[in-house]
C-alpha cells in the first residue's frame, strides 16, 4: 500500500510508461485521487482514480500501475 501522505496536491500523475495522465487536485476520502479539471488532458472534467492504482510516489510525481488508455477507460468522471 502506498503512503497517501506523499500524494501532494498539484502533483503530476503519470501512467506505468511515464505518460502524463493528469494533475492531482486533492485526495477524495481515503481511497481516491481527484484529478484537476483544469489539466488539458481532463477535458474540463474532474476524474476520480482509486489509490489502488498507484504504484509509486516519487519526487512529487504519482506513478500508476496502468497504461493511460486503461486509466481513461476506467476512471470515474465527476
Amino acid at each position: 500500500m502506498v503512503d497517501t501522505s506523499k500524494i501532494l496536491d498539484h502533483a503530476q500523475v503519470v501512467d506505468v510508461n511515464g505518460e502524463h495522465v493528469g494533475i492531482v487536485d486533492h485526495l477524495d476520502g481515503e481511497d481516491k485521487i481527484k484529478l484537476a479539471k483544469s489539466d488539458p488532458e481532463a477535458g474540463g472534467k474532474h476524474h476520480l482514480i482509486p489509490i489502488s492504482w498507484v504504484k509509486d510516489v516519487d519526487d512529487n510525481k504519482v506513478v500508476l500501475s496502468k497504461s493511460k488508455s486503461d486509466v481513461e477507460k476506467e476512471w470515474q468522471s465527476v
